[in-house]
C-alpha cells in the first residue's frame, strides 16, 4: 500500500491516454456485464427453487409437437408423481404485434403446481368458474393498465374462435412471482382457462403442449421421467420428460444459441481490449526509462519495479471494469422493465466474479511483457539513452 500512491502517479502521468484507454475497458466490461447476464439468464431458465422438483412432459419430436389431453390420468399413476398440470400454447396478440407476450390456456389446477406465482385464493375460484377468464402477471398488468373487470381482447394468431380472430378474455386475476429476480420474466404472462380455448376454437380439440408433473421428492427426478416416457414408446405420441430447468433452456435455444453468440461477441471485444491496453502498457513503460533506473538506483530491487508495472496494469483494467460493470448494474433494471422480460433485473453473482477474474488475467497479460522489460533494464544502459 505504501507504494500506491506512485503506482497512482504512474498511472495519470499521461492524463489523455490514460482516460482514452479507461473509455474503451469501461465500454468492453459494459457489454460483457449486460451480455453475460442475459447469457447467465437463459442458461439458467429462469428457474426456480419451486421448480427443483417439477418435470415438464413434451413431444420427442418437437415442443410445436402436441400430445392428448387424456394422458393425464395416466401420469397421476407413475409412482412419485405427486400433481400433474397442463397448458397449451396459444400465442395470441394484443392491439400490436409489437405488444407480444407469452400467453396460454392451462388448466384449472395450474397455480396448484407452480406454486411459485402467488394468486390469491378468491382471484384463483374466480379463474376456475369464469369461462373466458383470464390471469395476468403484475408487471403485464402494469404495463398496461389493466385492472381485475377489463376486457382483454386478444387477437389469434394460430387459432380462430367462430370464424374470427377475436378472443376477448375477462381479467379475473393479477399474480406476483415470489422470486422477485425473475419477476420480470414470470410476471409478463396470460393465461385463459384451456377447457373455455378447447371448447371455443376452431380446428384443435383434445390436446395440449405439454405436462408439468410435481414430484414427491426431486431426488426421484430420473427414475420418474424414464417411467413417464414408457407409457408412450413405441406409439405416433412419444414424449421426452426433463426437469423444467433443461426444458425452458431448450426452448430458448429454439431461437438461437445464446451462449455461443455471447461469447463470440465477448471474445473479439476482449482481444481488442488487450492489444489496445497492451500497446498503452508498453508505451507508458518505454516513455518511463530514465524513470525507472532512477527508481532501482535508488535501491528498489528488479521484483519491486516487475510488481509495480502489475500492479499499475492490472489497476488500469480494474477502474475501467469495475465502472463498466457498475455502469451495465445501473442499466439493466431499466432495460429489463422495457424488454417484457427478455433481460435480467440485475447482474448475477457469476457474472460479476467473471468480471472480476478476467479484470485480473487482462491486467497481468497486458503488464507481463511492461513488466519483465522495465524488471531487465540496466541503469547505466538506461541512462545513457541506450
Amino acid at each position: 500500500m505504501k507504494y500506491l500512491s506512485l503506482v497512482w502517479a504512474q498511472l495519470f502521468r499521461s492524463k489523455t491516454r490514460t482516460l482514452l484507454t479507461l473509455l474503451s475497458v469501461v465500454t468492453a466490461f459494459l457489454l460483457f456485464g449486460m451480455l453475460d447476464s442475459v447469457r447467465v439468464a437463459f442458461q439458467s431458465g429462469g428457474s426456480s427453487v419451486d421448480g427443483a422438483n417439477r418435470l415438464v412432459v413434451t413431444s420427442r419430436l418437437s415442443i410445436t409437437q402436441t400430445l392428448p389431453v387424456r394422458l393425464e390420468p395416466q401420469l397421476r399413476t407413475v409412482d412419485g408423481v405427486k400433481d400433474v398440470t397442463y397448458a397449451m400454447w396459444f400465442g395470441g396478440i394484443y392491439q400490436d404485434p409489437k405488444n407480444f407476450f407469452p400467453n396460454f390456456s392451462v388448466a384449472p389446477n395450474y397455480f396448484d403446481v407452480y406454486t411459485n406465482l402467488e394468486l390469491p385464493p378468491e382471484q384463483v375460484r374466480a379463474f376456475q368458474d369464469t369461462r373466458a377468464g383470464a390471469v395476468v402477471g403484475e408487471a403485464l398488468a402494469n404495463k398496461f393498465g389493466w385492472k381485475i373487470g377489463d376486457t382483454i381482447p386478444l387477437q389469434a394468431t394460430i387459432f380462430p374462435r367462430q370464424g374470427s380472430n377475436d378472443w376477448p378474455l375477462e381479467l379475473v386475476g393479477i399474480f406476483r412471482s415470489k422470486d422477485r429476480t425473475t419477476a420480470s420474466n414470470e410476471e409478463n404472462q396470460l393465461m385463459m382457462n384451456w377447457a373455455y380455448f378447447d371448447e371455443a376454437n376452431d380446428y384443435s380439440k383434445g390436446i395440449v403442449s405439454w405436462y408439468t408433473v410435481t414430484l414427491d421428492n426431486p431426488d426421484h427426478a430420473s427414475r420418474v421421467a424414464q417411467a413417464i416416457d414408457a407409457l408412450s414408446a413405441n406409439s405416433d405420441r412419444e414424449t421426452k420428460t426433463q426437469t423444467e430447468s433443461a426444458f425452458q433452456q431448450g426452448f430458448l435455444k429454439q431461437f438461437a444459441d445464446i451462449g455461443l453468440i455471447v461469447t463470440s461477441i465477448m471474445g473479439a471485444v476482449f482481444f481488442t481490449l488487450l492489444l489496445l491496453t497492451g500497446n498503452t502498457m508498453a508505451q507508458a513503460v518505454r516513455e518511463r526509462v530514465p524513470e525507472l533506473a532512477v527508481l532501482k538506483t535508488l535501491g528498489f530491487r528488479d521484483g519491486l519495479v516487475l510488481a509495480l508495472v502489475l500492479v499499475e496494469s492490472v489497476l488500469l483494467v480494474g477502474l475501467g471494469g469495475l465502472l463498466g460493470l457498475g455502469i451495465a448494474r445501473a442499466l439493466l433494471p431499466v432495460l429489463a422493465a422495457r424488454a417484457q422480460g427478455l433481460l435480467p433485473p440485475t447482474i448475477p453473482v457469476q457474472t460479476w466474479l467473471t468480471g472480476l477474474v478476467l479484470i485480473v488475467v487482462i491486467g497481468l497479460v497486458v503488464g507481463v511483457l511492461p513488466a519483465l522489460r522495465a524488471k531487465r533494464l540496466k541503469i547505466v544502459d538506461a541512462l545513457a539513452g541506450r
